[in-house]
Order: structure tokens, then sequence, then C-alpha cells
């Protein structure tokens, strides 16, 4: 039913646009480029309409009776001036076909305001593509390789964070760069040094502010006593390089009195260390006098013992002391 309506509407066409043509003196016509290909290629169907153009004109098809040959692009007119009126529309229209035969292609009408005009049927013949006959049924084709990058064989959450993941290592790669470079050995490169405070001036600020504890008032002579010779002691290393703090009493004074610069005053470290002692090991309480005379004594030795280029005076830190 369906087939024989567009065959009436074809042939009602086709009467319109004869009579519109002989009226108008239009000329539609269709040739191939190809009259022959393979099933499955494409082919080019040129369409060229000369006569008095409107120009709202166009091409136009009846899509129902386009079934074995199908439309893949309708292309785009080119018209030009012949003169007196004339004028000339060129259009290609690309077809394809999938089913091998004899096949008339239907006319291609050109529509202007009162007028239709169609063009010719050209045949197309489809052939059939060649099938090996010797070996009908063909394999299935390899597994292609596919060309895989890193990133393929990481799992999603390394692809979706993978950014934060990696700005996580660079931060605790340069946390550990630092730590173990400077901060491990108490070196900030950021921050200015601070000057070391000189052996001299540490001790006898040290020596002042126990002083000014009055632990032996309070009875805890013992902390007095082992803060007074480890101040000595840290004094030592610093200003004559003796590793006090690791060596015993009669170690120290051997030492002492082996270095010309502490030899003149190595007795006032003997009192102070043998007083320590007594008091550390032997639980002995000393009296006040004694406590005043150590540490005189402590405070006597480091001015005795300091740098010669020191800038104070003897007088003048002595005045301090007593402070």
């Amino acid at each position: 039913m369906k087939s024989f309506r567009s065959i009436i509407i074809f042939i009602s066409v086709f009467l319109a646009s004869s009579f519109a043509t002989s009226a108008a003196q239009i000329k539609a016509t269709a040739t191939l480029d190809s009259v022959a290909i393979l099933m499955g290629k494409q082919t080019a169907l040129h369409i060229e309409v000369v006569g008095e153009l409107s120009s709202e004109g166009s091409l136009g098809v009846i899509d129902s009776m386009w079934r074995q040959v199908e439309i893949i692009d309708m292309g785009h007119p080119e018209i030009s001036e012949l003169g007196n009126g004339r004028r000339e529309l060129r259009q290609d229209i690309t077809i394809q076909s999938f089913d091998s035969g004899m096949y008339a292609i239907p006319p291609v009408l050109y529509l202007q305001p009162g007028e239709t005009v169609a063009t010719n049927s050209p045949v197309l013949k489809v052939i059939p593509v060649p099938i090996d006959t010797l070996k009908t049924i063909h394999d299935y084709a390899d597994v292609h390789e596919i060309d895989r990058k890193l990133f393929d064989y990481l799992p999603d959450w390394a692809t979706d964070y993978g950014l934060w993941i990696l700005l996580a290592i660079v931060v605790i790669g340069l946390s550990l760069f630092v730590y173990f470079k400077w901060l491990r050995e108490g070196k900030i490169p950021l921050l200015p040094k601070r000057k070391p405070i000189p052996p001299y001036n540490l001790a006898i600020q040290q020596l002042t502010h126990l002083k000014s504890e009055k632990l032996c008032e309070k009875g805890e002579e013992k902390q007095y006593y082992t803060r007074l010779t480890d101040i000595l002691r840290a004094y030592l290393e610093g200003r004559f390089g003796i590793n006090a703090m690791e060596m015993t009493s009669t170690q120290i004074l051997q030492s002492l009195q082996s270095n010309e610069e502490t030899r003149d005053s190595h007795k006032m470290m003997e009192l102070i260390l043998e007083t320590a002692d007594f008091v550390k090991f032997a639980k002995v309480r000393p009296l006040p006098e004694d406590n005043m005379t150590v540490m005189e004594s402590a405070v006597r030795f480091v001015e005795e013992t300091k740098p010669a280029d020191h800038p104070e005076t003897d007088g003048e830190q002595q005045g301090n002391t007593k402070k």
C-alpha cells in the first residue's frame, strides 16, 4: 500500500513538473559519476538545473522512493548567471548502496514557487563484493595490544588524588630534609644565628643567679653544690677544652695542674671540689661561712682564669657578683 502511494505521488509530481518545465522552460538533468560501484562504496549524483530559476528555488527528494540507494550528503548548491534572466544550478548528491543489483535512481525535484521540475532517473549498478570461495569462514583478528602508559596501571584512587599525593610526598620529603640537615643539629638557616655567650660571661651569670637563690639557707646544700660544680665543669670545657663533665674530681685537678693557665688557681678548685664531694656523697652540712667561701672561691677561679683580652675588669665583675 505504501509503495502504491509513492508511485501515485511520483506520477503526479512528474506530470506536474513536465507541464511546469514546458511552461517555464526549466531543464533538470541528473548524471552519475560512476554507473557501477561495489557494495558499500559511494558515488556522486550530479544535478544540473538550467532556466529561469528563482532565488527561492532548491532541490528536494521524496524520501519514500529512496530504498536500496541511500543519500549520504546533499552537498551545497552552486548558482551561476547565464544572462537574459537565465541561471544555472549545480549540486552534487553523495549516494551509497549495500544491496547488489540494478537500481533506477529516483528523480530529484527542483522546487520554486509555482513550479516543480523533476530530473531523469539514471541507472546505477551495484556489484557484490567478491567472496573467497576457498575459505568462506575467516578467522578472528588477533588481539591488538593497547599502548598502555604508567597511569593505566595505577588504581583509580591514585589517579583521582595523584596531585594531592604527590604534594604530600614533596612536603614530607622537604620536612625530613630540613630536620636531618638543620633542625637535628640545632641549625636553622632561615633564622639569624645567636651569638654564643663566652664561657667567662656565662659562668659569672650562672654563679650570680645561683647565689641569689639562697639554696643553702633553705637546707638544699646538695642541690647548691651540684649546680655549683656543674657550672665550673661547663666553664672548664668551654674555656680550656677540658672534658670536665665526664671526669672525676681527681682527674679535673690533674688536668688543671698540668695547664699553665690554671696551675696557680687549681688550689681554689681543689677546695670547691673537696667540699662538694663531702656534701654530695658524705651528706655533710657545711657551715654558712663555708658556703660563702666556696662561692667566693668559684668566682675568683673564674676571674683569674678568664681570657686576657676580656673587656671587663676584675673590679667591675666583683662588684656585679656582690649585688
